[in-house]
């Protein structure tokens, strides 16, 4: 289920702007998502041994502190709108995926090694082991996405079958899950990046009609999987095997619940103010800095759990599908608790505090829509590049002071990271995996007229 929204978020997010604050969604998804695994897994040591609530060992706190790391923004996603506040959807939906795939790589990771004897060996090789996943994850996923691109565009020959081409996708796509799962990988990072790739590639080798048809695929898929999820979650809180285990101590079992909301609470404080104020010191424009309030929003939109918790806490706390164990109980129901308060507090929440942070009509949003061109210095840099005399009396016009010229070269560099990519993109990458501009007409395919989105 989990993989139908992704997909769906996928396609329909701007890669531009995903790419253009990856430093900042790789240090809120990565590195904030390890910075709240820290505190709970810490807090769940320090609260429950003292709570006497059942047998738990150290990797099951460590696995708490990875369930409870996982967020669910998809709340807060269906509130934003990415083409009035490009930067803060790109942030959210950018953060919950990568701390979706880090959280499930870490928990997988915890799984391989014996957390009872703990040394500098075992912590380094559990360090390898979370960026080897990482790392093998993306490209797995990465590689899928391109062999998906490759046969439709040069093997395929079901080229005028929308019914094919649209079946192709969403198997191939499926693939790189179930390739993931079998290398005992991260699925949802891998089918992200898979994602990714085939939006790049493999959606424009496709005739008009498929893409259309794709679209529309996936974002039906993804209500049903979303749907599907809730009510999932509700059945199975009334399953009473579970609940039995807690039934004589109910005031035990709230406070073990408001613990772990108040570690989330914690957790994701502790990484998004000061991780966003890191990431402003490197921002030269002021555009692109993330305010006070935004934070604010994107902390909410990390505070909601779904079920990648409850699916990690079922792997970690059950045996056989049977919970047997008073502890385990303990934390199956909590995260049960955890997750419908969430999501059905929380979640409800969401909409009247995006509107009361960032009104619809105030100048938060219209200075939020330049964010969605790209980034230009002032004019003053430029002009007097632009010949004719013009710069100069734009820049008198303006009063602003001409800065050094390793200051113009250390501010708006000629060359970007971005520039090469385009270029090996143009020149290796699109001629033979497709993609906009770079397919060769035949009647029944896409024509492209438009640029590239990367440009």
């Amino acid at each position: 289920m989990r993989l139908q929204n992704d997909l769906f978020l996928r396609f329909q997010v701007k890669k531009k702007q995903f790419f253009r604050n990856f430093i900042t969604i790789m240090l809120f998804g990565a590195v904030g998502t390890l910075i709240s695994f820290v505190i709970i897994s810490l807090g769940a040591v320090e609260f429950f041994r003292k709570m006497d609530i059942g047998a738990l060992e150290v990797g099951d706190y460590l696995a708490i502190g990875a369930i409870f790391s996982a967020t669910d923004s998809v709340c807060t996603l269906q509130v934003l709108n990415q083409d009035e506040t490009p930067l803060l959807y790109s942030l959210v939906f950018g953060e919950g995926v990568v701390n979706d795939a880090t959280s499930v790589v870490l928990f997988n990771a915890l799984q391989n090694f014996d957390l009872v004897h703990v040394d500098a060996t075992v912590l380094l090789k559990f360090v390898a082991n979370f960026f080897y996943l990482f790392a093998s994850s993306t490209l797995l996923g990465a590689l899928t996405g391109l062999l998906s691109a490759y046969i439709i565009k040069k093997l395929y020959f079901g080229r005028h079958s929308t019914d094919r081409e649209v079946a192709l996708m969403i198997l191939m796509a499926y693939l790189s899950y179930m390739l993931a799962e079998l290398l005992n990988l991260s699925g949802i990072l891998t089918v992200f990046f898979c994602g990714i790739v085939m939006s790049h590639y493999t959606w424009h080798n496709v005739t008009e009609s498929s893409r259309i048809t794709t679209k529309h695929a996936f974002a039906t898929l993804s209500f049903i999987a979303e749907v599907f999820l809730f009510l999932y979650v509700g059945t199975d809180a009334l399953d009473i095997e579970k609940w039995k285990f807690v039934s004589d101590s109910p005031g035990k079992s709230l406070g073990v619940s408001s613990i772990l909301l108040g570690l989330v609470l914690v957790g994701r404080a502790a990484f998004v103010f000061p991780l966003s104020f890191i990431s402003n010191l490197f921002k030269k424009s002021q555009n692109d800095k993330i305010t006070f309030k935004q934070q604010v929003i994107i902390w909410w939109a990390g505070l909601m759990r779904g079920a990648v918790s409850i699916a990690l806490a079922y792997n970690q706390f059950t045996r056989s599908g049977h919970t047997q164990q008073r502890g385990n109980a303990f934390m199956i129901t909590s995260t049960i608790t955890v997750v419908l308060f969430s999501t059905m507090v929380f979640g409800l929440m969401t909409k009247p505090l995006i509107y009361f942070l960032l009104p619809p009509n105030s100048k938060h949003l219209t200075r939020s829509l330049s964010v969605s061109s790209e980034p230009s210095s002032p004019k003053s840099f430029l002009s007097p590049l632009l010949g004719n005399g013009q710069g100069s009396e734009l820049e008198a016009a303006q009063c602003i002071p001409r800065p050094t010229n390793l200051r113009m070269l250390l501010t708006t560099p000629s060359r970007s990271v971005h520039h090469y990519w385009r270029k090996f993109d143009d020149a290796f990458m699109r001629p033979m995996f497709g993609g906009r501009g770079f397919v060769p007409f035949v009647p029944g395919s896409p024509v492209e007229r438009s640029v590239p989105e990367w440009e």
